[in-house]
């Protein structure tokens, strides 16, 4: 997180999911004090034939939404493509992070669904998605955090001590089951890597093992059910293509559209780690 991205972006097409995720980001804003953006997009062809309109239903609805809730809402239209528009505005603009609704990823959803997970992964800003509205308005209470044998883990860490600080939650470092002696060395060296800073950063967590590693992403699932999770923090896969979505189903395709409809936010793993030092001491 760098200090001057102080926005939250807020997907939005006039559906119900996307009042959802206004909800979430109405949330989150209040506690980490950033500014509420929703960001529509326009395709080419529309904004040709109909922009004034399409500017003026819009600005409507944003005016409806603050009366509604009570707070300002910051508002831009993007004209192009849905998914790389959002991706690209998110990266160059003052965005913390992105929360957008979905309706799961079922049948022909996949395809699109897909798509969007392909700019998820790789944006350079963390997503959360949603598909219900929030269970509560208090405080995010519990994170899972999985855990693996990929050195990426450490690239959500930071954002599970953002939101861990803020929100005062408790961090469920959930392990993968690898009997592999090479793999689950790394498995273990990762989850040292997390207990050492939510230790530093005085937030509380407990670690829980999986049974079946060739299930993790169901385990998860499960194990976030248990606990009443507010959250998922993953890590999108680095070298995503379409093939590994729409064919093989990718892990983070199948927690994302969880049945239980609890959030999901994806972090992006970047070449290089940020400085951890920056989390042991109180707030930004």
């Amino acid at each position: 997180m760098k200090k001057d991205r102080n926005t939250i972006l807020v997907t939005w097409d006039y559906t119900e999911v996307s009042e959802f995720a206004l909800l979430h980001a109405i949330r989150i804003a209040k506690m980490v004090e950033n500014n509420i953006r929703i960001i529509h997009i326009v395709d080419s062809i529309t904004a040709k034939k109909n922009y004034n309109a399409v500017e003026e239903h819009f600005r409507k609805t944003a005016e409806d939404l603050q009366i509604k809730y009570g707070l300002p809402l910051q508002t831009i239209i993007l004209t192009g493509n849905l998914f790389a528009g959002i991706s690209n505005y998110a990266s160059e603009s003052d965005a913390n992070m992105v929360i957008m609704g979905t309706h799961g990823i079922k049948g022909v959803q996949k395809i699109t669904g897909s798509r969007a997970l392909k700019v998820i992964a790789g944006s350079t800003i963390p997503f959360i998605v949603v598909q219900d509205k929030p269970q509560s308005e208090d405080r995010f209470k519990s994170i899972v955090f999985p855990i693996d044998f990929k050195a990426e883990n450490k690239e959500k860490l930071q954002w599970a001590i953002y939101l861990g600080k803020y929100f005062n939650s408790k961090v469920y470092l959930f392990k993968a089951p690898v009997t592999d002696k090479g793999l689950l060395k790394k498995v273990n060296t990762n989850l040292n890597f997390a207990v050492k800073y939510l230790i530093q950063n005085n937030l509380d967590y407990e670690i829980h093992t999986g049974n079946k590693s060739s299930k993790f992403a169901e385990e998860t699932i499960q194990f976030a059910q248990k606990v009443k999770a507010d959250l998922i923090l993953i890590t999108t896969t680095k070298y995503i293509n379409i093939a590994d979505i729409m064919f093989f189903g990718a892990p983070e395709q199948y927690i994302i559209a969880n049945s239980s409809k609890i959030p999901v936010m994806c972090v992006n793993p970047r070449t290089s780690f940020i400085n951890m030092g920056q989390f042991m001491w109180g707030r930004y």
